[in-house]
């Protein structure tokens, strides 16, 4: 067949150019980059901060670029990421406390607002792969299964990949929900000698070096959010072996000591003063030697955890750049390091806690002295992976040397924090300085597309966006001599309150569940008292009345009203539409598990059964047939030598298990009913084919976090409820058939927030 219209297709390409829409192209040379955010580390956790923790390659990055000694962030996790994120202030994104639950206050959302741009919106549209390892905590509790609305995960905040897991913490050895992508990683059971940090480093060194080998020529940014060092305290046991007997002298020495190399390092001036380890504004830090030798021992063994941790992700840092100088990347990539906030004192004010969750189960709270023994006994699980532990008071404000109190504080403990960043191609000649003028985390962004060339998003999906609150500081990277631009600063976090402006910064001194109005103010000249030491408020009362009112301006401005007061308001209030999860739910056996906050909406403060049907129970089917919870806490119904039993893990320091029953051949149902008659008490009944085996067992009831692990259907996954079960039979999996697991919610105790919420609410009205 011979073409109608040659001519005409001939003088068509002969006459046009081809088209392709343009695709976006970062500026020439423009460098990659890399944020590093870790966990609850405190200010002098590096060997570059003062630390007797050898951090070789973090100290390479300090010695080719620069230390921030004046760097501030807020004082718990997810604000930090929020503002690190849009380059705004926390409260005015949304995300004025930690991102779990939505209270239903704007500044307290729990998520980013639909039209502000992430920093990785931003660079991805101007031309940058965009990757993201580790951990999110953006986005509301309800939201985290995979059958939930995803418009807050990574992939649509403006990552191309993202390996990690969403929420505040996981366990380290069996992480209870890890996603790829959008997709939940299908695992059942991890690999002998796995731990989390060695994972999401080993995946950022696979999605560099795919990205480097597939677009050689156009830059990236990769965010990556350790786990590490919040809770729990894992680590490997070799790396733990390392630093036995290293804090036998005890946080008093080792603060001491670390405040004298701060003042030979020039990180604080030589007129400074170390704050007292007993802050009179926080609980009450023993001595060391207030301690037994056996209390000493204990809480030694947290710390050496901590600091085996510490290197892990040194040691992650390590392997990043040897992968960029193979790759040719190194010079050309700027490097940050940061903490999301001071060290964390979740192990209480003693010893520390062999299983922090345990806080959560008032009833089962003993003292130290009772403790001691069984800790002792389990003395070398501390940071394994039948523990769930967290360091005491004293080694958190050891962390944070030398200033005052820690996470959650409003005092400089918990927001002044180790600033690491390097860039040889870009700021040559400036390796090993230290710049001393403030910064704060809303001003990361701007300063690395400041760097990068890029310009600021003005709007997303068509909306404007809030301007940036935070402003470069590329002039004094580049110069130390040049002055901060940020000069005034509100904070807030739980209630606990300051104001810096020029030096100058005004705390408020909080006592929870009394009105805000009746707080003290207290005035610290931050240049010359670096550790707020000298209340000057006496002196100055004009100049604390201006700060105040300041503060509160600025508070009516970013949405932080209204503020967390001591009630439960901010932590436990829930939106109705979380109504829909509390309803009877059928679990079949081809379910992998339900997710953690999912779970929990079955048995949180209520009565609750669970009723597992089966075609016909025959003689020798074994197996779990439902598990909840790990080694942090949980429960599990299974069936073993033709006997059910159902066993509880309370806070992995004692298990309670009803009696095992025979099952006879032929059984088609067995249930469990939970009663929640309150006072943190659980009264079980184990029924078989509707007729009670066993009545009224008593146990802990478990609540909100605790589960961690969700609910698993025909075997016992991730980490197990049962530590000696699990070393039996591992997984156990079911061997019979199962028609389903049906939970059916009930009740509520007399004594769960829900039947008090009321109360609190009226009480919350008088405080704000």
């Amino acid at each position: 067949m011979t073409d109608a219209f040659p001519g005409r297709i001939v003088d068509a390409i002969s006459q046009s150019e081809p088209w392709w829409p343009p695709r976006p192209a970062a500026p020439e040379g423009a460098p990659n980059v890399i944020v590093m955010i870790v966990d609850d580390m405190g200010y002098s956790d590096l060997a570059s901060f003062g630390s007797e923790i050898p951090t070789p390659h973090l100290d390479a990055v300090a010695g080719e670029g620069l230390r921030l000694s004046n760097f501030h962030v807020t004082p718990t996790c997810s604000p930090t990421r929020a503002a690190l994120m849009t380059g705004c202030n926390s409260h005015a994104v949304g995300v004025g406390g930690v991102a779990n639950i939505d209270p239903g206050f704007p500044g307290y959302a729990a998520e980013l607002p639909a039209n502000q741009p992430t920093i990785a919106e931003t660079m991805r549209d101007q031309g940058y792969s965009t990757l993201m390892i580790g951990k999110w905590h953006l986005c509301k509790e309800s939201d985290l299964g995979p059958g939930s609305d995803r418009h807050s995960w990574p992939l649509q905040r403006g990552f191309d990949q993202f390996y990690g897991f969403l929420e505040a913490q996981t366990n380290f050895f069996h992480p209870h929900q890890m996603y790829e992508g959008n997709t939940l990683v299908d695992v059942d059971q991890y690999p002998e000698g796995y731990y989390l940090t060695d994972d999401l480093t080993q995946r950022a060194v696979r999605m560099i070096a795919e990205t480097v080998t597939d677009e050689p020529e156009k830059p990236f940014f990769l965010y990556f959010g350790h786990g590490a060092v919040h809770t729990p305290l894992h680590a490997k046991p070799e790396e733990i072996a390392k630093f036995r007997g290293a804090y036998d002298q005890g946080w008093d020495a080792v603060r001491e000591q670390r405040f004298a190399r701060q003042k030979e390092l020039g990180l604080v001036p030589a007129h400074a003063v170390l704050a007292p380890i007993n802050d009179e504004t926080g609980p009450d830090v023993p001595t060391w030697n207030e301690l037994d030798p056996d209390g000493q021992r204990l809480a030694a063994r947290y710390q050496e955890v901590f600091a085996a941790m510490v290197t892990s992700i040194d040691d992650s840092v390590g392997r990043i750049r040897d992968l960029l100088a193979r790759l040719g990347k190194l010079d050309n990539t700027i490097f940050v390091f940061l903490s999301d906030n001071g060290a964390a004192s979740d192990g209480g004010t003693d010893i520390g806690k062999f299983n922090h969750l345990s806080a959560m189960h008032k009833p089962s709270q003993r003292s130290v002295a009772e403790r001691i023994p069984g800790d002792l006994a389990r003395i070398d699980e501390i940071g394994g992976p039948t523990s769930w532990p967290a360091n005491p008071v004293g080694w958190a404000t050891t962390a944070n040397t030398p200033f005052r109190r820690h996470k959650f504080s409003s005092f400089r403990g918990g927001n002044q924090v180790p600033f690491l960043l390097s860039w040889p191609a870009g700021l040559d000649g400036v390796g090993g300085e230290i710049r001393s003028e403030y910064a704060h985390v809303t001003d990361l962004m701007p300063t690395l597309l400041d760097l990068a060339g890029l310009d600021v998003a003005t709007s997303r999906h068509g909306v404007a966006a809030r301007p940036l609150d935070g402003v470069s500081f590329v002039p004094s990277l580049r110069d130390a001599d040049a002055k901060t631009a940020h000069t005034e600063q509100y904070l807030e976090c739980f209630g606990e309150r300051s104001y810096y402006r020029d030096g100058w910064e005004a705390v408020a001194i909080r006592k929870p569940v009394t009105p805000f109005a009746s707080d003290r103010w207290e005035l610290y000249d931050t240049t010359a008292d670096p550790t707020q030491m000298r209340d000057l408020a006496a002196e100055n009362p004009a100049l604390v009345e201006d700060l105040v009112a300041a503060w509160s301006a600025a508070a009516g401005e970013n949405q932080v009203l209204p503020m967390a007061d001591g009630t439960p308001i901010h932590w436990f209030q829930r939106p109705p539409s979380d109504e829909r999860f509390v309803a009877e739910t059928v679990l079949l056996p081809e379910l992998g598990m339900v997710e953690r906050f999912r779970a929990a909406q079955l048995i949180d403060g209520r009565s609750f059964s669970i009723e597992a049907t089966l075609p016909g129970y025959r003689a020798g089917d074994s197996g779990v047939l439902v598990s909840h919870g790990g080694q942090e806490a949980g429960y599990l119904l299974y069936i073993e030598d033709g006997a059910v039993v159902f066993a509880q893990n309370a806070f992995a320091d004692s298990v309670i298990a009803t009696p095992p029953v025979p099952v006879p051949v032929g059984t088609r149902s067995i249930e469990v009913k939970v009663g929640a008659p309150g006072g943190g008490r659980w009264l079980v009944d184990v029924l078989i084919d509707g007729d009670v085996v066993v009545e009224q067992v008593e146990m802990a009831q478990l609540t909100w976090l605790v589960p961690f692990n969700g609910i698993s259907v025909g075997m016992d996954r991730r980490s197990p409820v049962l530590w000696e079960l699990h070393e039996k039979h591992g997984t156990f999996a079911w061997t019979g058939d199962l028609d389903a697991v049906t939970y059916r919610p009930g009740a509520l105790a007399p004594d769960a927030f829900p039947m008090m919420i009321d109360h609190f609410r009226k009480l919350g009205r008088a405080t704000q």
